[in-house]
Parts: C-alpha cells; sequence; structure tokens
C-alpha cells in the first residue's frame, strides 16, 4: 500500500513539474516575442504618431501638440504596456527614441507657431538621446515632457542634462503635477518651463471646490515661477469653463481634440 502510494505521489509530482515546466515555457516564448517586436520596432521605427492638440482656454488657438506612441500589431497593446515591457528588458531608452524620432517627422506639418510636445524619460536626457534627436530642429519649437515612473537617484545629472536642452532652446515641462510628492520635487530642482496638472484633477473639477482651490494655487505658483499651467484630461465644458476661471491658460483633453494623425 505504501508503496503505491508513493508511486502515485511521484506520478503527481512529475505531472506538476511538467506542467510547470510547460507554463515557463510558455512565459519565455512570450518574452522573447516582445523581445523580439520591440527590437524590430526600434530597428524600423515602426511607431505610429498621433498628434493632440493643447489650446488656449481663453481664445481656443491651438498653441501645441502632444505626440503620443501607438503601436501596430499583432500584438495590440497600449503604448504603456509596451513602454513598460522595454523598461523590462532594457531597452526603454533606445524605444523612446524611436518615439521621439517619428514624432519629430511630424513637425513641418504643423502651424509654425505650434510647438511640439515629447515625452521623455529623465534617463533618456541623461543619455543624451533627446538631445541628439532635437539636434537638427528649431528648438523653440519643442517641449520636452519629463515623466518620473522609475527611480531617480542623481537629480543633479538630470538638472546639467535638462540646462543642455535649454541651451538648444528646447522648454521642459513636468508631467503629472499633484498626483504626488514626486512631481512637486522636480518643479523644485528643475524650475520648469511648463507644468501639466495630472489627469486626475480637472476631472469633475466643476462641482469640486477642493480641486478648484488646488488648481487655482498652482496658477499662482506658475505666476510667481514663471511656468506655464497646462491642464491634461479636459473631458467636459464644465470643467473647461472652471480651469479658465481659476486661470489655467492652456489644456488639453477630449473635449478640446482627440489625439489622431496629422491631415
Amino acid at each position: 500500500h505504501r508503496y503505491e502510494t508513493l508511486q502515485q505521489h511521484n506520478h503527481a509530482l512529475r505531472a506538476e513539474l511538467a506542467a510547470s515546466t510547460a507554463s515557463v515555457r510558455r512565459v519565455v516564448e512570450e518574452v522573447d516575442r516582445r523581445r523580439t517586436y520591440l527590437l524590430d520596432t526600434i530597428a524600423r521605427r515602426s511607431i505610429t504618431p498621433v498628434y493632440q492638440p493643447i489650446v488656449d482656454l481663453q481664445d481656443g488657438h491651438v498653441v501645441g501638440y502632444e505626440a503620443l506612441a501607438r503601436f501596430p500589431g499583432p500584438p495590440h497593446r497600449t503604448a504603456a504596456a509596451w513602454f513598460d515591457d522595454a523598461a523590462e528588458l532594457g531597452v526603454a531608452v533606445e524605444l523612446e527614441r524611436a518615439a521621439i524620432d517619428v514624432a519629430l517627422g511630424g513637425l513641418p506639418k504643423l502651424p509654425s507657431q505650434a510647438f511640439l510636445s515629447v515625452n521623455a524619460s529623465p534617463a533618456s536626457v541623461v543619455a543624451g538621446e533627446v538631445l541628439d534627436a532635437v539636434r537638427g530642429v528649431p528648438g523653440e519649437r519643442i517641449v520636452v515632457e519629463l515623466t518620473e515612473h522609475t527611480r531617480v537617484d542623481d537629480h543633479a545629472q538630470v538638472r546639467r542634462a535638462v540646462d543642455e536642452l535649454r541651451s538648444h532652446g528646447v522648454r521642459v515641462a513636468i508631467d503629472d503635477v499633484g498626483a504626488g510628492y514626486a512631481g512637486l520635487q522636480w518643479i523644485l530642482r528643475l524650475r520648469p518651463d511648463i507644468i501639466k496638472l495630472d489627469l486626475e484633477l480637472p476631472r469633475g473639477i466643476d462641482s469640486d471646490p477642493i480641486r478648484r482651490a488646488l488648481a487655482a494655487a498652482l496658477v499662482v505658483f506658475g505666476s510667481e515661477s514663471g511656468s506655464r499651467i497646462i491642464a491634461e484630461g479636459i473631458e467636459t465644458g464644465a470643467e473647461l469653463a472652471t480651469l479658465a476661471g481659476v486661470g489655467v491658460r492652456w489644456g488639453q483633453g477630449h473635449h478640446l481634440g482627440r489625439p489622431g494623425p496629422l491631415a
């Protein structure tokens, strides 16, 4: 009886090991597929840029466009998912550079008075990839939006790289301000030209006095520090009117214009 029990136990262990091995193999194969896709995308620059207008809330004219990346499938996944994968696989800087390169290709098609805003991590800025990408275009027409989704240990190094961008005429924006302490740290250290309010702040701001108070306070801060304020995520006319009423000058969101290809 004990021998039979031991055999059954061993059989169950072998089956479990086989299933586990197959599961690990599938994970490894999926990681390899995603790595191959990303490396091919980087090499071929096969990213589709879309552009979302940034609008003056006082008179309605377009002051600039934010470039966003879209990835043709299959597999069909969000841009955020691909950038997360790139970070895990160690090719985030290369993927950001590819996205910036394709975005800059649309600059000649934009109105001459409009700026183009591109997204970059501190790692890409420090590596010099962003500066190299914008060398061949008028710097005064470029805004680099810094996003801090990973830990930054050397803020002084980031500041030096940002100063190099500014020497080329490029303006610097801090993204997602209002989402937490990190955004405030970036403001204090980098003295941005543009402050972009976190997407959550405009949501329902027309019926929330606390959100209105925070937006108004950031407008005052921007005025004192010389930073422009951009509100992202404006979805309704009421949100737009409220933000304009507290002094936010620029904004973007689906109510003002969805991201799309340049006609």
